[in-house]
């Protein structure tokens, strides 16, 4: 029963890199830019800051508070506030399981894309491309298997031996990438009118559906109504100050997703993609347009291995969330916890993985299963758990809330925003994603 024992992270500084592991993912550097461009730039990133600061900053806080006081999986500390309330912790978890199901096929796709520049066996139209990679009944499976079978190993080892040294290598090499390649956009013609687009605002552009999708954007880039925070709250020592994590964690996973659109937009511009060129801009515009770019293959190569380290270190983070929650309730071991898990994910993820191809005539609810998933998850059931752990930890669980805010004044606003308005704010974007 040793291998169960609960782990704790070496350093406060490994949380720290692990946790923006896990905020930092395909949320920050393949949808963040491309919602933006849709949703008018610089008003977009302004609501989104908004949003992130004042409001999601707080379940944020909510659930690494949540993992500390009780030292437990997600399912587990809803349970010890009271029993009633396991079944709450259980949406948590399958959230954590349904996510992987559709982002993991994602995860395949930039391995593909790798292989393809290093090999330099580059396609004449990354379109046509594309939609033959997804049409056959048996690559996009295999290459979610593989990207599956990458992430798994790191749980599997553990969180010191494992998460923390994925997280250690993984996430300052991601830093230098994304840098380079920004460094290289702001060398571009186009690269004044992609900042303007980006940092000076037109509010004619303000919208009722740009605040929705901010706010779905700041939910799943900070791992928020997952679970995987509470798992990794979990793992923190007694002394560390919540809410100074919280906000540690919103600055540098903000940074990252600013980075990245002034990597992308001065791209955009000089190239005259659309900026609201949406979800393909990562695999049928951008490569395209790598090709005519100084320094082309290198640069393809360096985007989507940034790219492929931002997609494990979140792979990462939602399959511990699932492994600690079989460890703690099923009495596994680590290693047989790991096992079970991506055989449900690998099951899961097939019917994603045909869903542009084989099974793209099958629709529920006029969407494939890839946007089904993305949907119930994205729009349904990120919103409705932090609502939970809002209402929850706000009117039932004074203890969790001091763990998370402390004292004084900001503290005080912190606990009026989250009785008084997050349940509004997130009822309200349930209704209407609904």
């Amino acid at each position: 029963m040793e291998e169960n024992k609960r782990p704790s992270w070496s350093s406060y500084i490994s949380f720290i890199i692990a946790a923006i592991g896990s905020a930092v993912g395909l949320g920050n550097i393949w949808r963040f830019p491309y919602v933006t461009g849709k949703y008018g730039g610089a008003v977009f990133l302004l609501t989104y800051l908004l949003i992130i600061v004042f409001i999601c900053a707080i379940p944020l806080c909510l659930e690494l508070a949540l993992g500390k006081y009780f030292k437990k999986d997600t399912v587990t500390c809803y349970e010890n506030i009271s029993p009633k309330l396991k079944w709450f912790g259980l949406l948590n978890l399958i959230t954590a399981i349904l996510i992987p199901a559709f982002y993991f096929v994602v995860g395949g796709w930039i391995i593909n894309y790798i292989w393809l520049f290093l090999t330099n066996n580059i396609p004449s139209d990354f379109s046509v491309y594309f939609s033959t990679l997804n049409s056959n009944p048996y690559v996009p499976c295999i290459l979610t298997f593989l990207f599956l079978f990458i992430v798994a190993i790191f749980p599997f080892r553990g969180v010191n031996k494992g998460i923390e040294k994925a997280n250690n290598f993984m996430m300052p090499t991601l830093a230098i990438a994304l840098i380079l390649l920004a460094a290289v956009a702001l060398s571009l013609p186009g690269a004044r009118e992609g900042l303007e687009f980006m940092f000076k605002p037109d509010f004619s552009k303000f919208s009722k559906e740009l605040i929705l999708t901010a706010l779905g954007q700041a939910l799943f880039t900070l791992s928020i109504g997952m679970g995987a925070m509470v798992t990794y709250g979990s793992y923190l020592n007694k002394e560390v100050n919540i809410k100074k994590s919280a906000y540690t964690l919103i600055f540098f996973d903000t940074l990252v997703s600013i980075i990245a659109g002034v990597m992308i937009f001065p791209v955009v511009f000089t190239y005259g993609i659309e900026p609201t060129a949406g979800a393909s801009l990562a695999f049928i515009s951008l490569p395209q347009i790598f090709l005519n770019m100084p320094f082309s293959i290198p640069c393809a190569i360096l985007f989507f291995l940034l790219l492929f380290f931002a997609a494990v270190t979140s792979g990462i983070s939602l399959m511990e969330t699932s492994v600690a929650c079989f460890i703690d309730n099923f009495k596994m071991t680590r290693k047989k916890s790991v096992v079970v898990l991506s055989l449900i994910i690998g099951c899961l993820s097939i019917p994603s993985a045909l869903s542009f191809g084989v099974l793209e005539n099958f629709k529920i609810m006029g969407k494939t299963i890839f946007d089904s998933l993305d949907f119930l998850t994205s729009t349904i059931l990120l919103p409705f758990n932090t609502l939970l752990i809002c209402i929850i930890c706000g009117w039932f669980a004074s203890n969790i809330v001091k763990e998370a805010f402390g004292e004084g004044k900001f503290a005080g606003l912190l606990k009026f925003l989250l009785r008084f308005v997050l349940p509004v704010v997130f009822t309200y974007a349930l209704i209407v994603g609904l």
